[in-house]
């Protein structure tokens, strides 16, 4: 497929999605009020978020907020180079909560990530705009787990639901254009902690 083609199946899929009003939603940055556009000076990562960083988790869901319990993040240089300790404990029980990841770095340039798990699972991360993303599925749900430098602080979020979709919509002709068909999943859980380093 050449490049033309290519862009021309680009610009024919944004506006579409524009036509669906999708588009504010991949591209938020729009809604942005002025003095807000002009980005800040990334922190290196992961060296500059190394730390033992702390604060609560608090779990909300449909009905509202839910509870609040003690967090921590030990973000710790390992001895191969490109490795760090990205443990996490939940609650005030420090060994019974603790769980003893591994980040390991893929490729730095790409912002290409690991999070090993070190029981046979190892989940893909990716960092964007100081941000570092992993998204996975698990038994029959799906997983948005995000972590980002805000301010001096780490804010810890995952928000979670059904891999049943709560709707079906489009898929048809309106005008004589074809509307593809989506699929809207819930959002059922979020958890999110501000952790603060030590």
């Amino acid at each position: 497929m050449n490049l033309h083609l290519q862009g021309t199946k680009l610009q024919f899929l944004l506006r579409k999605l524009f036509t669906m009003g999708i588009i504010f939603c991949i591209f938020p940055v729009w809604g942005q009020t002025e003095g807000d556009t002009s980005p800040k000076e990334p922190v290196s990562f992961p060296e500059g978020w190394v730390g033992i960083w702390k604060g609560d988790l608090n779990i909300f869901n449909q009905y509202g907020y839910q509870q609040s319990l003690p967090m921590q993040l030990h973000i710790l240089p390992l001895d191969s180079a490109g490795q760090y300790t990205w443990t996490i404990i939940y609650g005030a029980d420090l060994e019974s909560g603790r769980r003893p990841y591994v980040l390991n770095t893929i490729d730095a340039e790409k912002g290409h990530y690991e999070i090993d798990e070190r029981n046979s699972i190892a989940m893909e991360a990716y960092f964007l705009d100081n941000k570092l993303f992993n998204r996975f599925t698990v038994m029959e749900n799906l997983l948005l787990s995000s972590t980002e430098m805000r301010d001096g602080h780490l804010v810890f979020e995952i928000i979670s639901g059904s891999l049943v979709p709560a709707s079906r919509t489009g898929d048809t002709v309106v005008d004589g254009e074809k509307i593809p068909p989506v699929a809207t999943l819930p959002v059922t859980v979020l958890q999110r902690a501000v952790l603060t380093r030590e």
